[in-house]
């Protein structure tokens, strides 16, 4: 008998040109949810208007096609979208609020050549751990007790983005997440455009209904379901003059760089976990030391040229991965058409807004449904270690609940005391590894999986 989770298309399957441009284009839609949150999130605060703005999405944009070409074709090889790491919103909003003070007014978007200065020495200092085969070897002390746990944390440290952004408008919401389900689990049974698309044609029908209600006068202007085209009609058609540094040279401070390098490590350790649920989604099995080390050094590639083209950090994107456990298509070069795509649309401004336009409770219902596939990855992760074993209970559950227990204390006064105490730069380190609860389980599970005493059976090694 087949069995369910067969692999449609492996990694190194190329799918009809008409199927694999709407599998990338799926893709796309499925990032760019958190690919424009980000720069809505961070423009404001920088002063930035509408325009400002939607150059700061086509540039994020255009960043994220360029740095997921190169992942995917030179470095891990393997399917994963790259875009904007919310690891680094610690230290960005860090940088923001030391150059735009609350009270005092200052030249919009200021603070960006920090950003980008800041982004391109720490891309370096990723480059070296990558093709130096640091981070290959981290793989001989990392045991499924302790990739596990970071797994599942990548999609349950997510939560904030689930039902939150859902309850922008929860009737929108849920027919999202009922149509994927429908999709993905019934009808994928019966048809196998359901099955490869169910992503694409969930979207499709709840910005469809969306557009109905509104045209209806059931969505008011206001309504968080309402397609917002303001920002197409503030977009230009094309980006050439503002491509290359369109905020300004790159600007150098310390403490900056120091905070964003503590972002680093915490969006390494998550690419690595992130690598692992791609390759065994796409029926790969686990990564290699070189793939993790090719992977790690050109993302940190990626960085460097998100300082040269204007956008921010990029990593590993679990929302995609979530995608492909969904629609089982694991191919590379579907994923290298999603980047050509992103690339456009970076170029394309008119683009790149209108998809901006797709309502937030329609991007609400796709993260809950696919945030939890990623911490079940982590959980049958987790199953290759032995789980009789009280010691590997005890580790896993340990860096799990301290995944989540330890970024809560420092979000809630932990981040003040530790300013408090320690110098500037050392404490910023501090306060963005601890705000990160896959950097916590890491470092707590590598530490004591590496210190108890267990067989390499017994490990799952």
């Amino acid at each position: 008998m087949e069995h369910k989770t067969k692999i449609l298309y492996g990694l190194d399957d190329r799918p009809p040109t008409g199927k694999a441009l709407a599998l990338a284009f799926q893709h796309v839609l499925t990032m760019f949810g958190s690919t424009v949150a980000v720069p809505l999130m961070l423009g404001p605060p920088m002063g930035m208007d509408t325009p400002a703005i939607a150059i700061l999405i086509s540039s994020v944009m255009l960043c994220s096609g360029i740095a997921t070409l190169i992942q995917s074709t030179y470095g891990s090889r393997l399917p994963i979208i790259q875009g904007v790491s919310f690891s680094f919103l610690t230290a960005f909003f860090l940088i923001i609020g030391e150059i735009h003070p609350e009270g005092e007014t200052v030249t919009a978007g200021a603070a960006m050549p920090y950003i980008a200065g800041a982004i391109i020495v720490g891309a370096l200092f990723e480059i070296l751990i990558g093709f130096s085969g640091l981070m290959g070897l981290v793989r001989r002390v990392l045991s499924p007790v302790v990739i596990g746990p970071v797994i599942m944390l990548i999609g349950l440290s997510l939560y904030q983005v689930g039902a939150p952004v859902a309850a922008s408008y929860w009737p929108i919401s849920i027919l999202t997440m009922v149509l994927i389900v429908t999709f993905s689990f019934v009808l994928a049974r019966y048809r196998l455009v359901f099955r490869m698309f169910p992503m694409l044609l969930a979207i499709l029908v709840s910005v469809g209904v969306c557009v109905v209600c509104s045209q209806l006068g059931l969505f008011g202007p206001e309504h968080k379901a309402r397609p917002d085209l303001s920002a197409f009609e503030e977009a230009r058609w094309f980006r050439v003059t503002d491509v290359v540094f369109p905020w300004g040279l790159p600007k150098f401070r310390l403490g900056f760089i120091i905070a964003v390098i503590a972002g680093y490590l915490a969006s390494m350790i998550e690419s690595f976990g992130d690598y692992h649920a791609c390759k065994q989604m796409s029926g790969g099995g686990d990564p290699t030391p070189e793939e993790i080390s090719r992977g790690i050094g050109c993302e940190g590639i990626g960085c460097a040229l998100t300082g040269v083209f204007g956008g921010f950090s990029s990593t590993s994107y679990s929302e995609n991965i979530g995608l492909i456990g969904l629609t089982r298509v694991g191919s590379r070069y579907v994923v290298q058409i999603g980047a050509v795509m992103l690339i456009l649309l970076g170029l394309f401004g008119k683009f790149g807004a209108l998809a901006a336009a797709i309502p937030t409770p329609v991007v609400g219902g796709l993260y809950c449904a696919m945030f939890g596939l990623i911490s079940a990855v982590g959980i049958r992760q987790f199953a290759r270690a032995d789980l009789s074993s009280d010691r590997n209970l005890f580790i896993g559950g340990f860096a799990l609940f301290m995944g989540i227990s330890v970024p809560y204390y420092f979000a809630n006064g932990g981040s003040e005391l530790v300013a408090a105490t320690f110098a500037s730069g050392l404490a910023d380190a501090i306060n963005s590894i601890g705000q990160t609860g896959m950097a916590v389980a890491a470092i707590l599970g590598i530490v004591l999986d590496n210190v108890i005493p267990g067989t390499k059976p017994e490990r799952g090694l």
